[in-house]
């Protein structure tokens, strides 16, 4: 399944958000939510203690100025990339 998280952790209930993953999910941050994937973030830990794979739309990441700041464990989208995740994914939880 693929999980778009638009909020951001801070503002969500995030713990609540992670219940609902598993290891075969595919978590896409976008708008506020690639806050969570700032180096060292608590959030992203516990994303990637789950074991889904996490990408960040590079947009957003550009749009607030976190461009040095994103981890190199998440992988950056770009618009393509999100129209690809959304077709190959046939459910999709958008958050």
């Amino acid at each position: 399944m693929l999980y778009t998280i638009a909020t951001s952790p801070f503002h969500c209930d995030f713990t609540a958000i992670l219940r609902l993953i598993t290891p075969e999910d595919v978590v896409l941050l976008i708008q506020d939510s690639v806050i969570a994937a700032v180096s060292q973030s608590t959030h992203l830990s516990k994303l990637q203690q789950i074991g889904a794979q996490v990408y960040v739309l590079d947009a957003d990441v550009n749009a607030r100025g976190l461009q040095n700041m994103i981890s190199k464990d998440v992988i950056l989208a770009s618009y393509q990339d999100f129209v690809r995740l959304t077709v190959a994914h046939k459910q999709h939880f958008a958050l």
